[in-house]
């Protein structure tokens, strides 16, 4: 079974309500994760790969899905981070 794509605006009212009931410790908590080490090598060799037009059909694809999944946990963190601080605020 394939994955189904969401838009970005679909996405963004998905994560933005999913993360409304983040406390303000979580939102702090996820929002200063830090990168993966291995999976920042893997995407380093990938973005190599691409500047030099050798990736694989393959590679090609899980790169598309990297960046998806890196979109998708970059709006997360925003909206957590933003939930925090006006909670914070509150």
């Amino acid at each position: 079974m394939g994955m189904t794509s969401l838009d970005s605006t679909s996405s963004h009212k998905f994560l933005r309500q999913f993360t409304e009931t983040f406390s303000p410790e979580l939102a702090s908590h996820f929002s200063a994760l830090p990168p993966n080490a291995d999976l920042q090598q893997r995407l380093d060799e990938l973005g190599e790969k691409a500047n030099e037009g050798t990736l694989t059909e393959a590679e090609r694809r899980e790169c598309e899905t990297y960046v998806e999944v890196m979109d998708v946990l970059a709006l997360l963190r925003v909206n957590a981070k933003a939930n925090g601080q006006s909670a914070v605020a509150e």
